[in-house]
């Protein structure tokens, strides 16, 4: 395929708000920037052919966009249904089901966690992403979810450096916290 052909330029799109969903540290941030990216990436798959991660993209943008208003664990199984559903339909081999299972966890993920171990599903499913798009043939897909999973370990370890430690009852600075990660 063309590296300027529609949905190539459509995957970089994509790739550019992928990463600067990963680089918010504030969890709302990251829903907006990853259901837009979502939007995206959906037309971008199904213009490659691969529908299932054409419908799981967009459940993930429809849940992204939802989870910003909405922390139910109710809603969250009904997204996974619907994804399970859509998978169900139009994956004909194992490999179409690496962005189901992503979509998936990261649904969970969305609705039930916050802060580093939301992050950390986060990260398996980009992982799951990096697969289904490497043998899809995405170019800019497989650049995004590379970038998202350094982006995220990276973001995890600023909010790991970010976040207060007490000892003794007080909260320590910013070299006493580099000191305590490090012990």
């Amino acid at each position: 395929m063309h590296f300027f052909a529609p949905a190539q330029v459509a995957g970089y799109i994509a790739l550019a708000l992928g990463i600067t969903a990963f680089l918010q540290k504030h969890d709302d941030r990251l829903k907006l920037f990853n259901a837009t990216q979502g939007l995206v990436y959906a037309l971008h798959f199904v213009l490659l052919g691969n529908l299932p991660a054409g419908s799981s993209a967009l459940i993930s943008s429809v849940r992204s966009f939802l989870a910003l208003r909405f922390r139910s664990a109710l809603l969250g199984a009904v997204i996974v249904a619907a994804n399970i559903a859509l998978g169900a339909a139009f994956a004909t081999s194992k490999s179409g089901w690496l962005p189901v299972i992503a979509s998936t966890i990261a649904t969970i993920a969305i609705f039930t966690m916050r802060g580093i171990p939301f992050r950390c599903v986060l990260l398996a499913s980009t992982l799951l992403w990096l697969a289904n798009n490497i043998l899809t043939g995405s170019i800019g897909g497989t650049v995004l979810e590379l970038a998202n999973a350094v982006l995220n370990i990276t973001t995890m370890i600023r909010i790991r450096f970010d976040a207060p430690v007490e000892i003794g009852g007080s909260e320590l600075g910013d070299g006493a916290r580099s000191a305590e990660w490090r012990a």
